[in-house]
């Protein structure tokens, strides 16, 4: 299983980190990130490897968000900053190959929301 949080309500420019922590057999797949907005298609935001070796991101990120992966604790962080109005959406973290593709990832958790006001 996926369990996501750390979403909350925040500010323009501020950051925010979300994590997601894994248990049984999807410690040993890749974690992905993705996000979707009411009347927005769902968009990648950001994935790890298993090995926690290999990262990549979403074109809109634009270095504004950071994604790291403690083994010992089977957790996924997803560290963002510099957030916009544009990023308020569930985010829902994922286990399956290493992919930008949601079709690509079989386990799910539940979302966190993160709103973004000014």
């Amino acid at each position: 299983q996926l369990q996501a949080s750390g979403g909350g309500a925040v500010h323009i420019g501020d950051s925010l980190k979300l994590t997601c922590a894994a248990s049984g057999p999807v410690r040993s797949f890749a974690i992905g990130w993705f996000r979707h907005a009411p009347g927005k298609r769902r968009e990648f935001v950001a994935a790890i490897s298993a090995s926690g070796q290999n990262t990549k991101y979403g074109y809109f990120v634009n270095g504004r968000c950071t994604i790291s992966k403690d083994s010992a604790k089977n957790t996924v962080y997803l560290q963002m900053s510099s957030l916009k109005p544009e990023d308020a959406a569930s985010y829902y973290c994922a286990a399956g190959r290493y992919s930008e593709n949601a079709l690509d990832y079989t386990y799910w958790g539940q979302g966190t929301l993160v709103t973004v006001s000014s």
